[in-house]
């Protein structure tokens, strides 16, 4: 199964170009994030026509927040998506027996959503059972550091605990990153944390993450910058 994340930042300008990016390396499950209520439509015309005719999605949004949806080229077949705080944020469907669950996780400036997010995330997924992939913008880590220490958003720039935020705070995201791996699953880019969002100036974070339960293996993953 080739699987493609992507964060697609509400656009509807280059949408027809991010239909084309998609279209040449010829996924068999497509999982975005940042879908909005105008670019949704959108999306199900550009999957019909490159092949990816089985759609769902997390709908309806709350006010001016974005879905995130699935599309895959053999049928779909609805499961239990993760019970998180916005329902919108998370999405799951089974095919080919993968059963595919993406999540866009709110970021920090939506306060404890953030970290109650990953923490459902993180419960949802050490009771499920089966062969299972999470994908998606998961807002974390803030750093990761050689020797394979993860630094959480609980932390500032020098890595002091935020007061405000505190142990709970950084609980909640390492339990995703790295704390994942303690549930049995693989980070498909462990051998290769590249950023996934950069600053113009430079410097970034790996935000965007592809897991991958035990009964799985990752063949080959690649992240596309020029996207």
């Amino acid at each position: 199964m080739r699987l493609i994340s992507w964060n697609v930042n509400r656009r509807t300008s280059v949408l027809a170009e991010q239909a084309h990016a998609l279209a040449g390396r010829e996924p068999d499950v497509v999982a975005l994030q940042e879908v909005t209520a105008r670019s949704r439509d959108l999306w199900k015309a550009a999957f019909t026509t490159i092949g990816l005719a089985h759609m769902i999605w997390s709908w309806p949004p709350r006010p001016r927040r974005t879905v995130v949806m699935i599309a895959a080229r053999e049928p779909l077949a609805p499961a239990d998506s993760l019970a998180v705080p916005w329902p919108e944020t998370t999405l799951a469907a089974r095919v080919a027996g993968v059963t595919v669950h993406t999540a866009h996780v709110p970021n920090a400036a939506n306060g404890w959503v953030k970290p109650d997010t990953l923490a459902a995330l993180r419960a949802g997924l050490a009771t499920g059972s089966g062969p299972r992939v999470l994908c998606g913008d998961l807002n974390t880590p803030r750093r990761e550091h050689p020797d394979g220490t993860v630094i959480s958003f609980a932390r500032d720039t020098r890595e002091r605990l935020r007061p405000e935020r505190g142990e709970r705070w950084d609980r909640a995201e390492l339990g995703v990153v790295p704390g994942l791996r303690d549930l049995g699953f693989a980070d498909a880019f462990a051998a290769d944390r590249q950023r996934t969002w950069v600053f113009s100036h430079g410097g970034g974070w790996r935000l965007d993450h592809v897991f991958l339960s035990a009964e799985l293996e990752p063949v080959a993953a690649t992240y596309h910058h020029g996207w």
